[in-house]
């Protein structure tokens, strides 16, 4: 399995690019799940904890949400308007908070052990031999 590590610019890229990919082919092939959308949601959360720099990890439950957003704009119901998206989109982000809440909570939990481990080792390497 790769194991890259991103800054936490790349890491919101990441998010954003994959999960606008996958909004766009739920809405070519499942015609705009909102649900499989969020269902995919969530790996890209644990990958983008799993894989961002460990001086980056306080970025994690920041860009999680925005790409959760990005994604959404093929996959939300829409008119012919600017106003039409945005109504369409603020009712997906609004319906949806379960999968955004769900998975900002995954990507959350997992930054915030991988810093207490990272913690504990520095601790660990400074603390005087007994």
């Amino acid at each position: 399995m790769p194991n890259p590590r991103l800054t936490g610019l790349g890491g919101g890229l990441f998010c954003g690019t994959l999960m606008f990919l996958f909004g766009c082919v739920d809405d070519l092939l499942f015609g705009s799940s909102l649900t499989v959308y969020g269902f995919l949601f969530l790996p890209v959360c644990t990958l983008t904890a799993l894989w961002i720099r460990r001086v980056d990890l306080v970025t994690v439950p920041i860009v999680v949400p925005i790409a959760f957003a990005v994604g959404l704009l093929p996959v939300a119901e829409s008119g012919s308007g600017l106003g039409d998206r945005l109504m369409g989109l603020f009712t997906a982000l609004a319906t949806q908070a379960g999968w955004l809440y769900g998975g900002t909570l995954i990507a959350g939990l997992i930054a915030t052990v991988r810093k207490i481990r990272l913690m504990a080792r520095r601790s660990a390497r400074n603390r005087p031999p007994a």
